[in-house]
């Protein structure tokens, strides 16, 4: 039996740490997927977050994301924490499907018990996750060495408070995987992504995008006191569809990391204080504002609050 790596004392010192309850009868969690939503249209965010009207929005999109994520971080924490072999020995066909079966369903109740999906486009779904699967074994050693690497772990939590100024509200994220490299001191922090085939230039120029990532390098320095020079940021994204007629070979995986240097993160940081200082008091309650609507065909279209006019009365024309 091979001797087991010593865990390195800085990494043994994250994965040790807890994190305390958010005290919500005073304080705000805010997130990435909620600064996002601000930035394309503040009325959807007001509505969703600051008034109240909730909505679920199911699709068999984030069904199979959600399921494809921990498959996949499944398979990564078992390279690391026991053996390559012993990943490779997980019947990922068969735990896939049980995680794809079981979001599914946990998300249909959700949807008030109304299916958004259907045996035939599941079916493909579930064979595109499958091939992803695959490919990602076959080209383990590519994505995922082990010479001088660990997890740190999968989920990683963040909660913290971004704004000096607004003691109430706090930053609060999961990082999908987080490896180090003993050898160069360097942490990496992936972030996966499903994608139908993959991002053109335009998506990945697309800096509300990039933000995700670079507030993630910011805050796992702040919280865990590593310097941000230390870390890499990477979109891992995997690919639905490939062209199968392909004349040389294509990879499921694109791997992208966006720029993160001072100006960058400068500029994040600016991002969600002005997003802070928009929407809240200093005391962590909501400003009393109505934000207006972002009406765009892309925004419209995808809204849950498309058909109620008396929340929101924004129109599109086609």
């Amino acid at each position: 039996m091979a001797k087991k790596k010593k865990i390195p004392a800085i990494v043994k010192q994250i994965q040790k740490h807890t994190l305390r309850e958010v005290k919500y009868g005073n304080e705000k969690s805010i997130s990435y997927s909620q600064l996002s939503m601000f930035l394309s249209c503040p009325r959807k965010w007001s509505l969703q977050y600051k008034d109240g009207y909730y909505t679920s929005e199911s699709s068999i999109h984030m069904t199979f994301g959600t399921a494809l994520h921990e498959a996949l971080q499944h398979y990564i924490t078992t390279i690391y924490n026991e053996s390559g072999a012993a990943a490779d020995r997980i019947n990922l066909e068969e735990y896939f499907e049980e995680r794809f079966r079981e979001t599914y369903l946990k998300d249909y109740k959700s949807n008030k018990n109304v299916h958004f999906s259907n045996s035939v486009e599941m079916r493909e779904f579930y064979e595109d996750g499958l091939a992803i699967l695959n490919f990602i074994k076959k080209k383990r050693g590519g994505y995922f060495g082990k010479r001088g690497w660990y997890l740190v772990g999968c989920e990683v939590p963040l909660l913290l408070n971004p704004h000096p100024e607004f003691k109430n509200v706090l930053y609060k994220g999961y990082l999908d995987v987080v490896l180090y490299n003993e050898s160069t001191n360097r942490f990496k922090i992936l972030d996966i992504k499903t994608s139908k085939q993959g991002w053109d230039d335009k998506t990945k120029k697309d800096e509300t995008k990039q933000l995700q990532l670079i507030l993630y390098k910011k805050f796992y320095s702040q919280q865990f006191g590593v310097p941000e020079e230390n870390i890499d940021i990477e979109f891992f994204i995997v690919k639905r569809k490939i062209w199968e007629e392909s004349p040389y070979p294509i990879s499921r995986i694109q791997e992208f990391s966006p720029a993160s240097g001072k100006v960058k993160l400068n500029k994040a940081t600016n991002t969600i204080n002005g997003f802070i200082e928009r929407v809240f008091n200093h005391d962590g309650s909501y400003k009393d504002y109505k934000y207006e609507p972002n009406p765009s065909k892309w925004n419209c279209m995808f809204c849950p609050f498309k058909d109620n006019k008396e929340l929101c009365n924004a129109s599109v024309s086609s």
